[in-house]
């Protein structure tokens, strides 16, 4: 799944997810084994491949479970298996099967069912039920250490020299319960605090997500990304930028004659008709209001082509009710941005531009598109028209000159 900036924020980057997978789940028994391995035969071990097959391993296991970890089934019993199959098929290629004679190596193994099915329990359950396996798998975690020193302490000159066996004498030793029990006490408060915070963390993303809804409604996904990117972004300036109005021709008289709850249902679609076209077609910012669409695009050639797509689309939605839309497109130099007070700002675009827009809008019959004389020169090369007319509009002082286009 590809995130755009905004969701990289609040969800991770594909980079941030692995290396969060990596260091917080597969790689714990990679790096207890390299300590036991390192103690027990020193420097010499890193001559060798175990260690470096082990961190393979663990990063392979982390690739593929941030693969999985957006999929319907993330899988993670079986991604928690690919660090120790990745060891085992390697060093027992390399050093027969004298591989399953080192109980540390059976260890990997136990300690990766034992956490990979706890995740995949965990997620198979009600979320009520996390905070047990939140706690139990940090246990086990911290038990790894346990497991890798109990090991450690059987190949120490005392044991052998003195043919204990481990049941019987390991945790006799004081010290030793003292280790056990703080181990595994510490994984419990670890555990504690993984669900403190993940809960936490899940009513933040939860927040992060409304307000990222919200701000995508008022700035629309362009310049809400935009203004990530680069925060000066929403600051007034002056543009080049063409303007697309469309309107409902006959709806206040349509709309008195309906039930509030029709009026309602009809808008709605008639948001998401314009929604989807103004979004595929570039628009930088869209803006709704009662029966009126107003879009902002970067370029004549996609105001056009959006404004042909929207009339083809809303047509037979509109037409069902006896009524239909017109639409205007102008482009030119406006100023664009934040405007508002220190309380409350809002994105908007001001200038003649988006007044000449308007008027032509106003001229369009119902099912009609009109281009001004500037948008039709830009884009003649691509659209066929109907007609071209001369029309009057309020605050213009000469005649306007449109183009009726052809909906191809």
């Amino acid at each position: 799944m590809k995130y755009s900036l905004i969701e990289s924020r609040l969800f991770g980057s594909f980079r941030t997810r692995f290396w969060l997978e990596f260091f917080g789940n597969s790689v714990h028994f990679a790096l207890a084994n390299f300590l036991f391995e390192m103690v027990l035969r020193g420097s010499t071990y890193l001559r060798s491949p175990d260690p470096y097959v082990l961190l393979i391993g663990s990063l392979l296991q982390s690739y593929v479970l941030v693969r999985w970890q957006n999929t319907s089934r993330p899988r993670r019993f079986l991604g928690n298996l690919i660090g120790p199959l990745v060891y085992t098929v390697i060093e027992v290629s390399l050093e027969g099967m004298s591989f399953f004679d080192s109980t540390n190596h059976l260890a990997y193994w136990l300690f990766s069912i034992i956490i990979g099915l706890l995740q995949e329990i965990r997620l198979c359950l009600p979320r009520r039920f996390s905070p047990f396996f939140i706690v139990t798998e940090s246990i086990f975690r911290t038990s790894i250490l346990l497991a890798m020193y109990v090991l450690f302490e059987t190949h120490s000159t005392y044991f052998h020299a003195q043919h204990l066996s481990l049941a019987g004498t390991f945790f006799s030793d004081e010290s030793h319960r003292f280790i056990a029990f703080s181990l595994v006490s510490l994984g419990f408060v670890i555990g504690l605090a993984n669900w403190t915070a993940e809960r936490y963390l899940n009513l933040l993303k939860t927040t992060s997500n409304q307000l990222h809804k919200y701000s995508e409604w008022l700035l629309g996904k362009h310049l809400l990304e935009q203004s990530f990117i680069n925060p000066s972004a929403l600051s007034l300036v002056q543009s080049t930028r063409f303007i697309l109005f469309m309107d409902i021709r006959g709806f206040t008289s349509w709309s008195e004659k309906q039930h509030p709850k029709n009026v309602a249902d009809l808008l709605n679609k008639y948001y998401e008709f314009s929604e989807l076209v103004l979004s595929q077609y570039g628009a930088i910012k869209f803006k709704l209001s009662a029966d009126e669409v107003m879009a902002v695009f970067p370029s004549a050639e996609l105001a056009v082509q959006a404004a042909i797509v929207l009339s083809k689309e809303i047509e037979p939605l509109l037409k069902r009710e006896s009524i239909g839309a017109g639409i205007g497109v102008d482009g030119g130099l406006l100023v664009e941005g934040l405007f508002g007070s220190t309380g409350v700002r809002f994105y908007d675009v001001i200038g003649d531009t988006v007044n000449t827009a308007k008027r032509i809008e106003g001229a369009a019959q119902a099912g009609e598109i009109l281009i001004s004389d500037r948008i039709y020169n830009t884009v003649q090369d691509t659209v066929q028209i109907h007609s071209k007319k001369e029309i009057i509009v309020k605050g213009k002082k000469d005649p306007l000159l449109v183009y009726s286009i052809v909906k191809l």
